[in-house]
């Protein structure tokens, strides 16, 4: 069965081992609820909603709130995670940290920081223009296309917002899980700011 949970992103810290420095990102996983369950027959594929994080009810509209009542909690954020089958689960069930073991490699998915609008050298990488005075081109972007077709392509990379989007970043290892204070401890680092919702799913 698969393994997935909503989490929060707490920060990075290190641990010293006998060999080397490792970089950790923290997540604190409290246990999430089964909202809903969706199925190949009924709805056309298989997966698991679930809930986390506290919110007070006159907080949430109604039509959620009659959905999260259902489940007998309520909840500030929900996702689904496919799954190829649910038949072990049933809705008002809790997920928590305890299914995640050291050593297992999970799919990390978040919302990036948000960098606002962004120049080309940014944005891209572009290297920019020569930085002596004799040159007026130092970050700009350059030429965006010749005199034919007079128009500029599609996917032109050109300055724009930059950030704030959806990003799954695969094959990152679980360095420990702490059940006591429901923490994941992952290596490296991960998308999304302090704070930012995380799911995590194997």
């Amino acid at each position: 069965m698969a393994k997935f949970i909503l989490g929060k992103k707490i920060g990075m810290t290190r641990i010293f081992t006998d060999k080397q420095s490792v970089p950790l990102t923290v997540v604190r996983a409290l246990p999430n609820t089964i909202l809903q369950l969706k199925a190949q027959r009924s709805d056309g594929y298989n997966a698991v909603q679930v809930g986390a994080g506290e919110i007070k009810e006159k907080n949430v509209k109604k039509p959620a709130l009659g959905h999260m009542k259902k489940g007998g909690a309520l909840h500030l954020v929900a996702k689904e995670f496919y799954t190829e089958e649910n038949d072990n689960l049933k809705v008002g069930d809790k997920v928590n940290v305890t299914q995640f073991a050291k050593g297992d490699e999970v799919t990390i998915t978040a919302i990036t920081k948000g960098k606002g609008y962004a120049g080309v050298m940014k944005r891209h990488g572009f290297h920019g223009g020569p930085k002596t005075h004799g040159s007026d081109h130092h970050r700009a972007p350059g030429s965006i296309g010749g005199a034919y077709p007079q128009r500029v392509f599609k996917g032109k990379k050109m300055p724009g917002h930059f950030g704030a989007v959806v990003a799954s970043q695969k094959k990152t290892k679980v360095f420990d899980v702490d059940e006591k204070e429901n923490l994941i401890l992952l290596t490296g680092s991960i998308p999304g700011a302090n704070n930012s919702w995380i799911s995590i799913k194997q």
